[in-house]
């Protein structure tokens, strides 16, 4: 039998496994912003995480760079298969950053493949959680004005 919603326990809302629009990060400023001085990244490989630290935690989804390198991928069916791949590891597990505990200290992330091989979702989906979880873990660093 379900327990219905009691006054000290609101109803839980379901989790949206969704990227939209507004959550790709597209603008030149912000992606110079978290490549530059201002921005902080570590690797997992295949993946090297950066970020923008946000002015206060925040449960708000953050503008998220998605990015494979021309270099070592030359076709772009490559390219394309393994952005496809971490687009859909993000999807499914952002709520891991946006119901942390006292929310979470990014305003964008930047995901870039580095590996030389091509990865199937499994192993992409592992670092990307371990990539999360260090990430809520990293002191809280205040943004340079």
């Amino acid at each position: 039998m379900d327990e219905l919603p009691t006054a000290s326990q609101p109803p839980k809302a379901p989790r949206k496994y969704t990227f939209p629009k507004e959550e790709h990060l597209c603008r030149k400023k912000l992606i110079e912003q978290l490549f530059s001085k201002q921005g902080s990244s570590f690797g997992v490989y295949p993946l090297r995480l950066t970020w923008l630290p946000a002015p206060e935690r925040s449960s708000a989804p953050p503008q998220v760079l998605i990015s494979v390198s021309k270099r070592t991928f030359k076709r772009a069916v490559d390219r394309n298969r393994l952005k496809r791949l971490i687009r859909e590891a993000y999807r499914l597990h952002k709520y891991r950053l946006l119901e942390a505990a006292g929310g979470h200290p990014v305003a964008a992330l930047g995901i870039l493949y580095t590996g030389k091989e091509k990865s199937g979702l499994p192993l992409i989906e592992k670092k990307l959680i371990s990539g999360f979880t260090r990430l809520l873990a990293e002191p809280a660093v205040q943004p340079v004005p």
